[in-house]
């Protein structure tokens, strides 16, 4: 079975890049057992997702996986994969590991999707690797989308971000950031989610963005990444994409115009993407 189409329209227009998908794969999980390897329509869920990255015309998409056992599932479906240790603190530091292996330096263009997102957009993937084309002070890239609901901006497990001039974050946040202060919250988002949006647009200074969890990186980052000490920023918010900003990197930002397909974090979630692919 084909999977769903992509689910977010972007504003990128078509740039001539080469990059690589990287897709940081480990087996254990608090929430979802085995989740990797979660069977979808009859294909293990890395599977599906390394398949989905591959059509965002990558050079190559690679597992790094801590387990044999996803190792094999790759290798049964001609997905390339590679070995990485089982000990990393962060999805970053074991695309670190690959990028090494790899032999990816330098201006290499590398593009982290995370391997829960069987739904993930193609064109995401790409216009995101081509934030480091346009944008070259930037070490990094990721994407964003117009909050939903003041729910949503008011969620602790929404990471919210803002943008400067440039198009590349000032800050990331689990706050409600930015914060209208002379707005109370109904006020806030009844025009940020009305035809009144131009107005309380021009009156606040933006709309609210929610963080798309995917990353591009230069590859000489990526390997001196888990170099860098950790920056207060982020052990507060427990947010990592904090300590690039915290030492100076610019992370340049694309915005989609629609929310991206779920990933699976748990049984529910798996239920939920199953659904889509009957």
């Amino acid at each position: 079975m084909n999977p769903p189409g992509p689910v977010a329209a972007t504003r990128s227009a078509p740039l001539a890049v080469r990059f690589s998908v990287l897709i940081p794969a480990r087996m254990a999980s608090s929430r979802l057992a085995n989740k990797p390897l979660v069977d979808i329509a009859g294909l293990p869920m890395v599977v599906r997702v390394a398949q989905r990255a591959a059509q965002s015309g990558a050079l190559r998409t690679v597992v790094a996986a801590d387990d044999a056992r996803i190792l094999q599932a790759c290798a049964e479906h001609g997905i390339e994969a590679i070995a990485t240790r089982a000990d990393h603190a962060s999805g970053s530091d074991r695309l670190a590991e690959a990028c090494v292996a790899l032999g990816l330096d330098g201006e290499d263009v590398v593009v982290n999707v995370q391997g829960d997102e069987p739904l993930i957009d193609p064109q995401l993937v790409h216009s995101v690797a081509a934030l480091l084309v346009r944008q070259t002070q930037a070490s990094m890239g990721t994407a964003a989308y117009p909050v939903a609901s003041l729910e949503e901006f008011q969620n602790a497990n929404v990471v919210k971000l803002v943008q400067d001039a440039s198009g590349c974050a000032s800050y990331f946040s689990r706050a409600p950031i930015p914060w209208a202060r002379d707005l109370r919250d109904s006020q806030w988002w009844n025009g940020a989610a009305s035809e009144a949006q131009p107005r309380v647009a021009a009156l606040a200074g933006f709309t609210p963005l929610r963080h798309i969890g995917i990353y591009s990186y230069r590859a000489g980052f990526l390997r001196a990444y888990p170099t860098l000490p950790q920056a207060p920023t982020e052990a507060i918010e427990q947010l990592e994409q904090l300590r690039a900003l915290w030492h100076g990197h610019r992370i340049a930002v694309h915005l989609a115009d629609r929310t991206p397909g779920p990933g699976v974090d748990t049984p529910e979630d798996l239920e939920r993407v199953r659904a889509l692919f009957d």
